[in-house]
């Protein structure tokens, strides 16, 4: 009999002598999947590393074991009592783990996200305009009791997240509050059964957000989870699952992730807000912004070009800045993000107006400073900051959709008008490409940045 000390986090298979045509797995919080293949049985962490082979996947539960052989496969409960386990079927198409002709995955991801958000705008908006989360059926009375909510996330998603506060907050008018996973755990957040939480991961096996979803659920918060993977562990645990469509995301840097977690949340803030009869004329003009967004993504992609040039301008350079005012400040945390995971250059993200509370200490002849602008109500304010920048040497790479004096600046690349809502969408493209020149320029790995995993699923 398999006797394991059931502390800490694990995955763990087990190869004996005596049985060489078996193995045994079991795992605890950690990621384990098993491929159903035809005469042939697979073993990873995660589904893209195998989704070539096969579709078909069993997916354990803590302290299950499964003991494989070529052919078979039977599955155990912790006291060792057989269990039935049904194939969970993954409709990813297999060449979203391949290249497909591009030099890098990351490249081949940003350029996928036309696709990925046109398909996760699909799965909920119609071209009615109706918005539909059927796997929530929240009532007007239980958001009407809600007396905030949390979202909660890690890295990217959490930068997702950020964006998805102020559309809640300006939609639905309920308090929204976003932390870090690994900080929300520890600090004994007011939690209760008036707080809806929503969990944030791409993977679903994020150690951070599923511990954070398991301590919200213990202080009796409904708990809903986005993520990318239909059955990964983090499913298990929420009360609620709803999906992006991303498709598999291989590159550790994510931006297709990305994008597609932050149009999900905006479609599940509309839904909220259509649930409780907000009188709010924004909410139609979003929604037919929102399905414009496949086509004005492309638009942007179409015009990369001097967004590459500036790249082989400054990619040798120490330190760069980021800065954004409103929406446009997460939209500089995602970018500066993006920057330090690939190329390896120091690199800050700051609220605009912060700028003389310290930071402008920092800025010195060469320097480069990047700038958002997408809200109309905080362009001249914005402009005022990046000329303090200006006078004191910088060079100035503008992101923008407003009518504004381009010869201020070094490079301004211009991107479709759209809701301030969903602008983080279209604004970081242009930066997700400016990170991905450079460390092209440095001759760097973009796919896997040292020291860096797609998953983190440990503390």
């Amino acid at each position: 009999m398999l006797v394991l000390n059931y502390l800490g986090s694990f995955a763990i298979e087990i190869l004996c002598k005596d049985y060489p045509d078996n193995m045994i797995v079991i795992r605890k919080d950690s990621p384990l999947v098993i491929g159903k293949g035809d005469g042939e049985n697979y073993l990873s962490s995660d589904i893209p590393a195998i989704l070539s082979f096969t579709r078909n996947f069993y997916l354990l539960n803590d302290f299950e074991y499964a003991v494989l052989s070529r052919d078979n496969i039977k599955f155990y409960d912790k006291d060792l009592k057989p269990i039935n386990k049904k194939t969970e079927t993954i409709e990813w198409n297999a060449s979203g783990a391949e290249k497909d002709g591009y030099d890098d995955f990351m490249l081949k991801e940003i350029y996928e996200q036309p696709t990925a958000i046109r398909e996760t705008i699909g799965s909920k908006l119609n071209e009615n305009l109706v918005c539909e989360f059927e796997e929530l059926n929240f009532t007007k009375e239980y958001l009407k009791n809600i007396n905030k909510i949390y979202i909660v996330a890690c890295g990217t998603a959490m930068h997702a997240g950020l964006a998805g506060k102020n559309i809640i907050e300006k939609l639905c008018k309920i308090s929204t509050e976003v932390d870090i996973a690994s900080e929300f755990r520890y600090r004994d957040p007011l939690v209760d059964d008036k707080t809806l939480c929503v969990f944030i991961s791409q993977s679903g096996e994020t150690a951070d957000t599923i511990a954070a979803l398991k301590l919200a659920k213990s202080k009796g918060s409904k708990t809903i989870v986005i993520t990318n993977v239909i059955g990964s562990s983090i499913t298990r645990e929420a009360d609620y699952s709803i999906y992006t469509h991303a498709g598999p995301e291989i590159a550790v840097a994510s931006t297709k992730a990305y994008t597609s977690q932050v149009v999900l949340i905006a479609l599940l803030s509309i839904y909220f807000a259509d649930v409780l009869n907000m009188d709010n004329p924004e909410i139609k003009n979003l929604k037919k912004e929102i399905l414009l967004l496949p086509k004005k993504i492309e638009e942007v992609l179409e015009n990369v070009e001097n967004i590459r040039n500036f790249a082989k301008k400054v990619y040798q350079e120490q330190d760069i800045f980021f800065l954004g005012r409103g929406i446009d400040e997460t939209t500089a945390r995602e970018a500066s993000l993006k920057l330090k995971e690939i190329s390896y250059i120091h690199s800050e993200s700051y609220a605009a107006g912060e700028l003389k509370h310290g930071p402008i200490a920092l800025i010195e002849n060469g320097v480069t400073v990047v700038g958002i602008m997408t809200d109309s109500k905080l362009v001249d304010k914005m402009v005022s900051n990046l000329q303090e920048v200006i006078t004191r040497g910088a060079k100035t790479l503008i992101i923008t959709n407003q009518d504004i004096d381009e010869k201020l600046f070094d490079v301004t690349i211009k991107i479709p008008d759209t809701s301030p809502f969903i602008s983080p969408i279209l604004s970081i493209i242009p930066l997700q490409l400016f990170a991905y020149y450079i460390s092209k320029e440095k001759g760097l790995d973009v796919d896997k940045p040292r020291n860096l995993a797609k998953s983190v699923t440990v503390e």
